[in-house]
């Protein structure tokens, strides 16, 4: 294949997680390896186009070109804002110390 690119579309969840590795040609967009990966199929939750995704950690849009080696990532929903959350702890270690 020339021009391939090496790439990895992966989606974790707490207790387990999909790798997929793929070789894809040159010009390939991060909602191609997405689709291609088989990954939706496997996890009816995640949605085209609406699935937050990254590219080693870094937010990317679905229209990102991707480069040989990029790992893709899909993220889960936030189960509860982190600003929120940091405010509970906070709260709690004030709590304690009383």
């Amino acid at each position: 294949m020339p021009n391939a690119l090496h790439i990895e579309v992966v989606y974790a969840l707490s207790d387990r997680q999909a790798v997929v590795s793929l070789r894809m040609t040159d010009g390939a967009r991060v909602r191609d390896a997405v689709a291609e990966s088989g990954i939706l199929q496997s996890y009816p939750e995640l949605v085209l186009n609406e699935t937050p995704v990254g590219i080693y950690g870094v937010r990317a849009e679905y229209s990102t070109p991707l480069r040989d080696g990029d790992r893709v990532e899909l993220y889960r929903p936030l189960l509860i804002d982190p600003m929120q959350a940091r405010r509970a702890r906070a709260r709690s270690q004030a709590e304690t110390k009383q």
